[in-house]
């Protein structure tokens, strides 16, 4: 995925970061937010 897609021109991203890693961005897949680092899930 491009930088462009993650970050704003300030350095800032809209995107969640796993509150158990810290520093990988949760995957939206429309029912939940999943990490693929470590597995965390959560559902919506």
């Amino acid at each position: 995925m491009a930088r462009y897609e993650l970050y704003n021109d300030d350095g800032s991203t809209d995107g969640e970061l796993c509150p158990r890693c810290g520093d990988v961005f949760l995957a939206d897949h429309g029912d939940r937010k999943h990490c693929g680092k470590c597995g965390y899930t959560e559902w919506e």
